[in-house]
């Protein structure tokens, strides 16, 4: 099977994590890592969001050893619009947080216009950091949190 999935994952954290543990429990992953021009776009907050070329490094390393353990192959493309590379006919499934399921129905409408299957959307609850609120990249950038949702003192 092949799972499709996508974000900025700047900086990956453990709620990002669990996703990826998901997918590859699902099959062979494909993950959109948006470009640089569109990463601001699907932020809340305005923030600086590291280059494409670093994100991409730093997403590759995590997913090496998750991949391995699943015995399952990855590839990551540049995302160049919200609905991606999900529109594509060969995904099976489309990995997404609770915030983002909305944007799998919008890729199952244009699978459908497409003449493609629809895909199965496997929502992944949120990781709740220390003090209950979600883990977030924004979050750790912010320095409430850590990667591994411990509060820090926000210096």
């Amino acid at each position: 099977m092949d799972v499709a999935l996508g974000g900025t994952f700047d900086p990956v954290h453990d709620g990002h994590r669990r996703l990826f543990e998901r997918a590859f429990e699902l099959g062979d992953v494909t993950v959109g890592l948006t470009s640089d021009e569109l990463a601001p776009k699907t932020r809340d907050v305005d923030r600086r969001v590291r280059s494409f070329d670093e994100r991409k490094a730093d997403l590759e390393s995590e997913l090496e050893s998750i991949a391995a353990d699943h015995d399952r192959e990855f590839e990551v493309r540049m995302l160049e619009s919200p609905t991606g590379i999900a529109t594509e006919p060969q995904f099976d499934y489309l990995v997404v947080s609770p915030e983002t399921r909305e944007g799998g129905e919008r890729i199952n409408e244009i699978r459908q216009e497409r003449g493609h299957d629809p895909l199965e959307v496997v929502v992944v609850p949120h990781l709740l950091a220390d003090d209950g609120d979600i883990i977030s990249s924004t979050r750790i950038v912010k320095g409430e949190i850590d990667e591994h949702g411990n509060v820090t003192d926000g210096d």
